[in-house]
Order: structure tokens, then sequence, then C-alpha cells
């Protein structure tokens, strides 16, 4: 099944934007996956079982470095 997931990041800490910038670059390294990044969030799309195959290791990568992070996330299921 094909699901879009929009994430939003948000580091907890003054110096944020490294943070946001590596997750979407790691992403960006997935070829199976359409990733579309705007001002507020990113958009990921591709096989939904793959989808959170990369998000449980990026999110953990993320989570393992230095500072607190939240992630705000919306799941579509059947996405086109």
């Amino acid at each position: 099944m094909r699901t879009a997931i929009e994430i939003s990041l948000y580091p907890l800490s003054e110096d944020y934007i490294p943070a946001i910038k590596a997750f979407i670059e790691r992403l960006n390294a997935y070829p199976e996956i359409e990733v579309t990044t705007n001002a507020m969030s990113t958009q990921i799309a591709g096989e939904h079982a793959r989808l959170f195959e990369i998000l449980a290791k990026e999110t953990a990568v993320s989570f393992a470095e230095a500072g607190r992070k939240v992630f705000v996330m919306k799941v579509l299921g059947g996405a086109g």
C-alpha cells in the first residue's frame, strides 16, 4: 500500500537548523521514497512498510544525537 507522511522535526535547542538539515539529507539518500520539503515540514511517500522502516532508523539516529527533539507526523494511507 502506498502511504504519504508529513513530518515536522522540532529540535529543542537554539542551534536547531543542523539537526533538521541532517534528517532531511538522510531521507533524501533513499531512492525508493519521494521526499518533498517546504518551510514547515517534509513529506515522504512510498510503500507503507518501507516508509516506517526508514522512519524507525532515521528517527533513532536523530534521537541519538545531542539534545532533545520532537517529531510530529501525519500519515495518509492509500496515497495515490
